[in-house]
């Protein structure tokens, strides 16, 4: 029997969910970050591969009975880069048909709904929304570099900037105590770790400033508090291109950001509440492979349709 692969692919870590034709699952598994912006494109379909086998290993599968794999993946906006992934992607799966797009795309069709909209904040953020099957907007999600507003990447490095000055005020500050310790370096050995890999130490600041935000830290707080906003701006953004002021949409949030900060999570609810009453806020209702996956199935006996994001 065929079977098909899906997978959501982000900053963190790369998840994968083997289906067969019938919509059974059969398999989960993860494996190391894929994102295309941080890893590069070769790195990326190695970590999709890694997944892949695995779930076919844990099936008694082998690469030949894959018969479509549908991969969102973080960071794979340009044509060329998905291009890319799909070629060294091909190598272990030659059989197969093999489509790349970006996560925000299956984010967004894991809703379920129309119209709705998906938050991302994770290692980077965007919001991506729809009217119809083909008709989307998005705010955000322009690469760590550029910007993802209200991502863990974002939120590290405000936070270590706000720190730094502290460091030059010569004033006493907990956050940079806590990042010194976590880290068990000095402040001068920790700048030299991020400015030699700043898309890696950033977003390992979150946690930090997370957990001292729960803990009522009135810095982290105003942080974090920076970060809903941001996100709930690019949310207004969505909403003002799909003309959805003052209907019904659901919004789904999905990423680390929301998972990993109660104050956050809480603080931009608030916010989305006030200014979008009908909107109905809640998690995605599947996880984006196992979506990928579904999908990738119905794509045996019909075209699939994947929208430019």
């Amino acid at each position: 029997m065929r079977c098909v692969l899906g997978f959501d692919g982000g900053g963190t870590k790369t998840e994968c969910v083997l289906v067969d034709e019938t919509s059974a699952i059969l398999a989960r598994s993860r494996s190391s970050a894929s994102n295309a912006v941080n890893v590069g494109a070769e790195s990326s379909a190695a970590a999709l591969a890694a997944a892949g086998l695995e779930a076919l290993r844990s099936a008694g599968k082998s690469p030949s009975d894959v018969a479509y794999i549908l991969a969102g993946i973080s960071g794979a906006g340009e044509p060329s880069v998905r291009a890319e992934i799909q070629r060294n992607l091909k190598s272990v799966f030659p059989k197969t048909r093999i489509v790349i797009t970006s996560d925000l795309i299956l984010s967004l069709a894991a809703t379920g709904e129309i119209p709705s909209l998906v938050v991302i904040a994770g290692t980077g953020s965007a919001v991506l929304g729809r009217t119809s099957p083909l008709k989307l907007a998005r705010a955000g999600g322009f690469g760590p570099t550029i910007g993802d507003a209200g991502s863990a990447n974002d939120i590290g490095r405000k936070t270590v900037a706000r720190c730094f000055q502290k460091v030059l005020n010569k004033e006493k500050f907990l956050l940079t105590d806590e990042i010194c310790r976590a880290f068990n370096c000095t402040w001068t050995q920790f700048v030299d770790l991020v400015r030699g890999q700043p898309t890696v130490i950033f977003p390992k600041i979150f946690p930090i400033v997370a957990k001292a935000a729960e803990s009522g830290d009135p810095s982290a707080r105003t942080i974090l508090a920076i970060a809903g906003v941001d996100l709930h701006e690019q949310v207004q953004e969505v909403v003002r291109q799909l003309h959805l002021q003052g209907r019904h949409f659901f919004l789904a949030k999905t990423g680390g950001v929301f998972d990993g900060s109660l104050f956050l999570d809480g603080h931009f609810d608030s916010l989305i509440r006030e200014s979008f009453p009908k909107a109905r806020i809640g998690p995605l209702p599947r996880p984006v492979a196992e979506s990928a996956a579904r999908l990738a199935r119905d794509a045996l006996t019909s075209p699939l349709q994947i929208p430019e994001s």
